[in-house]
Formats: C-alpha cells, structure tokens, sequence
C-alpha cells in the first residue's frame, strides 16, 4: 500500500471554536500537526520509530493561507503530502476542504533533531518505496524567514503556566500563537480578516519562564514576537484581507 499521501477526516468540536463558532488559528495548527504525526507513523517515520534512534520532528516555519475557516460541527477532510525531504529537512504541505470546498492550504517546514546532540541530523529510517512531489505546491507563497529587525512595541510580559507545557516539558508550539492573538484586536481575529498567517519557532521554551509579547502593525497586517531575555523563540507575520 502507497502511504505517500494521506487524508484524514475530522469533525470540529465546540472546544476548538472562538466566540463566533469558527476554528480557532491556533487549533488549526494543532489538526494540521495531528494528521502529519498519524501520516509520519503509518509511512514508518512517526514518533516512537524516530525515537529509537533518538530523533524527532521539530516544526520550524509553517504558513497558512485561508479562505474560509470551518466551523462548529463542520467535518473537514486535511490532505497532506511532503513535498521535499532531504537529510534534516522536510516540505510539507496541506489542504483542508469542507464538502470538498478548500478552505485552507498550509506549507510547513521540519527538521530532523538528535533529541541527545540536540541539533539535526540526517533522517536515520530508510523510507523504502515512500515518495514526495516536488511539483505539488499548496500555497501561494512559500514559507520564509520572517525579518526578525523589524521594530515591535512591548505588549504585555507573560510567564509559561503548567497548561501551557506539552509531554516533553516545553511550551506547546500552538500556545505561543495562542498567546499573540489574544492581544490582537477582537474584531481582527472574529471576523474574517485574516488571510495569511507564517509563523517562525526559533527557541524553545519552559515551565516559569518570562517571556515579552511584542508586535506592531505593518504595511501587510500586524507582526508579533515572543522573546526570553531578547533573544526571539517564536515570530508570527499576519496578512490581513
């Protein structure tokens, strides 16, 4: 069986919802990451096979471009393929429909990281018959590099709570994006003005540490950073309509 792509259904429940009944930005993330976790364990290359060989996918960028986003009760089908995967790096994209309309498309960026040595390293399972398509993008736009130089303005401190961490003791990757658009302007992130999002995760972080939340408006739409001690763990670019 040819496990190259993989499609998973899912049905949003009202706890993935903001006040409006539409899917949180942040829960999004989560569903994309949750159906390339369950494609990486049937191709052979998930969790507890990388671990064997002390190694594991970090995300380090991920874009979304959104038309819609779906809502209370929708059930959606996420598509995924990897389009690159070469020694430490891996493209990899999705699509998300509702009744086979296409809501969402995301491209995101992993490496591979020695969870001992702490750096990447070349993906150490042979990937036998498995394929990728270098031809088939999903979004406009690539992901980047975010400029990190442009200029924020401190909004708000915040230190990392038990909630906010994950199995290995770090802060959950959605949190950070969760923690930037609760200090965006309510109406921005209720009604449909977003249309592209690119986040950057650059350090990690843990219980008890004090972070600075900073952002900006831009000429595209707003800019946001989480830094410890000045030093950035998390840069997100939003695009607004």
């Amino acid at each position: 069986m040819d496990n190259s792509t993989f499609e998973k259904n899912w049905e949003i429940n009202f706890t993935q919802c903001y006040s409006n009944a539409r899917i949180r930005y942040s829960d999004l993330s989560n569903l994309l990451q949750l159906t390339a976790g369950e494609h990486a364990t049937i191709s052979g290359f998930g969790f507890k096979e990388m671990a064997k060989n002390n190694q594991t996918w970090v995300l380090s960028r991920i874009r979304f471009e959104i038309n819609r986003l779906p809502k209370w009760m929708d059930r959606v089908t996420i598509k995924t393929w990897i389009q690159r995967l070469e020694g430490a790096k891996s493209t990899r994209n999705f699509e998300v429909y509702v009744n086979d309309q296409l809501y969402v498309t995301a491209t995101s960026y992993w490496a591979v990281i020695n969870t001992v040595k702490r750096g990447p390293e070349e993906l150490a399972i042979a990937l036998g018959d498995f394929k990728t398509f270098p031809d088939r993008i999903s979004t406009q736009k690539p992901f980047s590099k975010l400029n990190l130089a442009q200029v924020v303005k401190s909004i708000e401190s915040y230190t990392v709570k038990i909630s906010d961490l994950d199995i290995v003791n770090h802060a959950n990757n959605v949190k950070y994006l969760d923690w930037c658009m609760d200090r965006l302007p309510m109406e921005l992130v209720l009604t449909n003005q977003i249309a592209a999002i690119e986040m950057n995760y650059l350090r990690e972080l843990r219980y008890n540490d004090t972070v600075e939340i900073s952002g900006n408006s831009t000429e595209i739409g707003y800019f946001m950073t989480v830094a410890k001690q000045e030093h950035i763990s998390f840069a997100l670019e939003i695009e607004t309509k």
